[in-house]
Parts: structure tokens; sequence; C-alpha cells
């Protein structure tokens, strides 16, 4: 009796130690049916308003093909008592309109199945994009947190898996119609049949919708493991990390890993199948019982005389298919309630909210920079950690100026550019450009005048005029500008060696990709930048798989991109550093010494202290 008294309770904690969600919880879930079908809606209305006919249609043929059923046999048994000739018109003129009610439903069940695929492509192309749109508003710092990716994970499985709901639900409209249909005939001959029908079906719903809570529960609790078993089978078998797992050998770490977690899910989710077949039995048995028990009260009814043959199959046919028109509705209905919980992850992200965006009235970016950037007490602490990646920062960033950050990995650099770039914004202190407060101006219009190459660019597995186009996408059918980007950057070297030029997919995911090599792939993520033209240009480590020749190359342009522009540069290399018109020393977070590298090398501090152990290398 435990499973009886658990079945409401939401206090009893599921294998992976989150509690199954109360029948309170399912049933508020329902409250976004209703905003989920109006998007189904918008999908299409013409589709959607010809598939809600069309059901309607379809909830009347059974009752329809049950009444002609009955007159066909009461009309055979009427002819078989009659001696001499039969006229037999009206029993072909029934058994032909009963063929058409067959061709009518098997045409309906076709359209709808046709309609229902096709509005659901349509509402999963059209989610997929709401869900990337939506995740583009949102804030670097939100992608950077677990249970912000646990949100998207879960909301991006439900563009895809939420259009069987949409069909569920008007498939449970459809159903209902069709039991108001039969339940006509059975209450005109005894109530009492639709109360036994009830008794027979609700334990089964009872149940399914216990066992439905305990599955959204196991899934729901799993998220974070089923994201390692995602990341584990992809790392396992990827190029991009094949070398690493044959040099490291690590094939068997990431299978045992894998294993470990897939056999857990396995096993807890062995353990609740499994009840929930046993249980399903028991209540699928009580529920034939029931069927049976009606169907021996319509026998001996017949026996008696008080119904014909053809009310008999009438009423057992119209019995049988509520009783099965009822479990699918109750069963269905756990179903729905069960998508409307995991409809729930879906709108749960689309609530999410970007911090980062444009106010009222911005002030328009000025063009040009007047004066620059200035840092004032800047200090920045990511989400939920307790140092400060950045702390007490004053300096300027004068318009114009090439400032290059300098300083161990892990000091700081890298967080200070995404700063300048409003990708954060400061935990405290406040960044000014031209005297105004960086947040006061709209992002996109801030973000359009900066152009940034960080050291883990992106390997765009697409063209490569279109990889050197993402640096200003809007021109990316401006050819003249591509190849002219490309050749500042020293990346047309690259793209004359490869089969199709500027068409060439590069990356090795889709068929016919070319793979480059580190170096290759930095010179076209440069031409991003000089595609860009943007009024400040940060380079984050952009020549570190570059050899020396290519380096010196590249710099020797730079210099001339950047001129009447204000640059920032990020670089390990002091023979780069060198060409910034002042240069930044930061170490853990905080501002050490700032000057041109003759003065910084006069004043013998810390900058000259990490040049002459670099040169140190040299010799």
């Amino acid at each position: 009796m435990a499973f009886w008294s658990n079945l409401f309770t939401s206090k009893k904690a599921s294998s992976t130690g989150k509690p199954p969600l109360s029948v309170q919880q399912r049933v508020s879930a329902l409250k976004h049916l209703p905003p989920f079908l109006k998007l189904v809606w918008q999908t299409n209305p013409r589709m959607a308003f010809l598939n809600v006919v069309l059901r309607l249609f379809k909830a009347a043929v059974p009752l329809a093909m049950l009444y002609v059923g009955q007159l066909i046999i009461d009309e055979v048994i009427s002819l078989t008592q009659v001696t001499g000739e039969r006229e037999l018109r009206y029993l072909l003129t029934l058994v032909a309109i009963e063929f058409g009610l067959a061709v009518i439903s098997d045409t309906l069940n076709r359209g709808i199945a046709l309609i229902d695929g096709l509005l659901g492509d349509l509402f999963a192309n059209q989610s997929s994009i709401r869900l990337m749109e939506h995740a583009a508003e949102l804030d670097l710092d939100q992608f950077e947190d677990s249970t912000f990716y646990d949100k998207l994970e879960r909301a991006r499985r439900q563009t895809l898996s939420r259009t069987i709901l949409m069909s569920q639900v008007l498939g449970q409209l459809q159903d209902l119609i069709t039991m108001l249909f039969l339940a006509v005939g059975l209450v005109a001959f005894n109530p009492w049949l639709l109360l036994l029908l009830l008794v027979a079906v609700l334990p089964a719903f009872l149940g399914e919708s216990h066992f439905n809570e305990r599955s959204y529960s196991l899934v729901h609790g799993w998220t974070p493991e089923r994201r390692e078993l995602d990341y584990l089978r992809q790392t396992g078998a990827s190029d991009d990390t094949a070398k690493e797992v044959k040099i490291f050998g690590l094939s068997d770490f990431l299978v045992n890993r894998f294993r470990e977690l897939s056999s857990q899910f396995y096993l807890d989710n062995k353990k609740l199948a499994t009840r929930r077949a046993g249980w399903g039995s028991f209540f699928a048995a009580l529920g034939s019982a029931g069927y049976y028990g009606a169907y021996v009260y319509i026998i001996l009814q017949t026996v008696n005389g008080q119904v014909s043959i053809g009310q008999l199959t009438f009423l057992a046919g119209s019995f049988m298919r509520m009783r099965g028109l009822l479990e699918s509705i109750l069963n269905r209905f756990t179903s729905v309630a069960e998508g409307a919980l995991y409809l729930q992850d879906f709108f749960d992200f689309f609530e999410l909210q970007p911090r980062i965006h444009r106010k009222p009235n911005a002030p328009a970016f000025p063009k040009p920079i007047q004066h620059g950037f200035t840092f004032e007490n800047v200090g920045f602490q990511y989400h939920n950690s307790e140092r400060w990646a950045i702390r007490n920062l004053n300096f300027t960033l004068r318009a114009g100026e090439k400032l290059a950050l300098v300083g161990e990995n892990g000091a700081g650099k890298t967080t200070l550019v995404k700063l300048l770039s409003r990708l954060y914004d400061p935990t405290e202190g406040l960044i000014l450009l031209d005297g105004i407060d960086l947040r006061e101006y709209d992002p996109a219009d801030l973000r359009r005048e900066i152009g940034v190459i960080f050291q883990d660019f992106v390997r765009f597995q697409m063209s490569a005029g279109t990889n050197i186009a993402i640096g200003r996408i809007e021109e990316k059918s401006n050819q003249p500008r591509i190849e002219s980007s490309a050749h500042q950057s020293l990346a047309d070297t690259v793209i004359a060696k490869l089969p199709e030029g500027y068409d060439q997919v590069i990356g090795r995911r889709f068929n016919k990709g070319v793979d480059l090599s580190g170096g290759e792939w930095q010179k076209i993520a440069l031409g991003r930048a000089y595609m860009r033209d943007a009024q400040l240009l940060i380079l984050d480590e952009p020549t570190a798989a570059l050899d020396a020749r290519a380096e010196h190359e590249v710099f020797q342009r730079f210099a001339e991109l950047t001129k009447g522009k204000t640059a920032v540069l990020i670089s390990h290399r002091f023979s780069t550093v060198r060409m910034a018109d002042r240069i930044l020393v930061i170490e853990n977070g905080q501002f050490v010494e700032m000057g041109s590298h003759e003065e910084l090398l006069a004043k013998g501090e810390r900058y000259a202290e990490l040049f002459r152990l670099q040169a140190k290398g040299y010799l």
C-alpha cells in the first residue's frame, strides 16, 4: 500500500535526491499551455485552423460508423427472416455509406498527420530561432553559470520534443468531442455504464500520473549528468580532441566515466520502468474486468429481448471505444501535464533577462572618440567567485593611443578587455567613455565600434570568406572588402592554397571541409579585425600561433591599420609590446605600473624584470 500512500506526496525523494513534483505543481504547469498554443497558432494560423477543422470532423466519424454498423446488422437479421425474394438496396446503401465513412476517416487521419508534421516542423524551426535570438541577448556571465547552462540545455531539448505536445493537446480535444457523442447513446441505454467505466479506468490514470511525475523528476534531476554524458561522448570521439585523447591515453578514462554515469542512469530508469510496467499491468487487468462486466450486462439485456443484436453491437462498440478513449484521454492528460512541466523549462529560459541592455534615450556613440576610456576604481568579481579578477583599477586609454597590456596568466588582462567591450559590467567603479558612463551607451552601438580578436577565437565551420566576413557580417556580400581584409591579415596567402578559394569550407566537421593549421586559422581570425574597421581594435594574443617572420609582418600591417585609431594589445612577447605608445602592467588584477617601453625599463621595476627574464630565453 506504500504506492497509494505516496501517490500524491511531493516529499519522497527520487533516486537522484530531488523530490518529485506534486500534483498541484503539475496542474500549475498547465498554465503554460495557452501561451504554447498561441505560439503554435502564430507559427501558421491557416494551417492551425485547418488542423482544428479536420479534427472536428474526425471526432464525429466513430459514432456515425457505429450507428451505421447497428443498422446493417439489424437489416441483415431482418432479411434472414424474410422468405422469398429479398430487397437488398437499403442494405447495400448502408454498406456503401460505411465504406464512405471508412475512406473519409482514413483521409482525415492522413490529413491530420500531414498538417501535424508540417506545423510541428515549422514550430520547431521557429522555436530554435527564438531560442538562438534570446540567447544572443543574454549576458556573457550568464553563459558562465552552470545553472544557466542547465536551463539552456533543457530549453534546447524542448524545441524539438514539444511539437508532440501540440498533437497531444489537439488529440485530447478531438477525443473529448468523440466521447461526448458516444456518451449520449450509453446514457440513453443505462447511465450506470458510464460510472462503471470511470471506476475501471480511474486507477490506471492515477498510476500513470504518479509514474509520469517520477519520470520527470528523474530526468530533471539528471540534467547536469546528462550534459556531462554528452560532453564525454563528444570528447571521446571528436577530431578536436583526438590528438590529446591518443597522446595522453584518455580513452579508458573517458569510457569508464561515461560507463559509470550511463549505468547509474540506466539502473535508476530501469527501477522506475519496472515498477511502472508492473502496476500498469495490474491496472490494465482492472480496466478489462470493468469492460467485460459491462459487456456481460449488455449481452444479458439482448438475450432477454430488451435490445436488438444491432443495438448490442452499437452499445458494446460504444463502451469499448469510450473505454479506449477515456484511457487515452486520462493517460494523455498525464503526458500533457508532463509535457507542460518540460514546457515550463522552455518558458523559464525565456524569462531570463539580460542585465546589460539599451537604456531609453541612450547617448549616441562618439564618432570619432574624442578623449578615450577612463577606468575609475574599477573592480570585477566573477559570479560565485570570492576572488576579485580586477580591483581598484585606475587608468586612461586615450583616443588614438596604442596600449599594451602586460602581465602573467590570470592577471586580469582578458577580463579588462571584456569590461572595455562591455561584455561585463564592473562590479564596482566606473568606466567612462568621453566622460560618460559606458553603461549609458547602447551596447550594440558600442560593440559595433569595437573589434576584438580573442586568443581562443572561434573556428567557424564555414567558408573562408564567411569566416573573415564575421568581423562585419552585414558586409558578407562585399567581396572586395573581404579580400582586402584577408590581404591585410596575410590570410590571402592561406586562402590562395584552398581548392575553392574564399568559397572553401574550412574545418573538418562538414563534407569536403579543409582543416587549417593553428597559424593559418589565426590569420583568418585576424582578417576579422581588419574587416571590422572599428574605432577601437583589441587583439588578445593575436599572433600566438605565428612564426617570427609572420608575426613581424602582421604587426607591420597592424601598425598601419591602427593609425588614427585606438588599440589595445595583449601579448606575452615584448618584441610585440614595444610597438605600443604605452604599456600597462597588471598583476593579480591590480595596477602595477604604466608608461612607454623605455620609461618602464628605466624605472627598473616589474616590467623591466619580466623583460629581462624573457630576454634570457633568447641568449
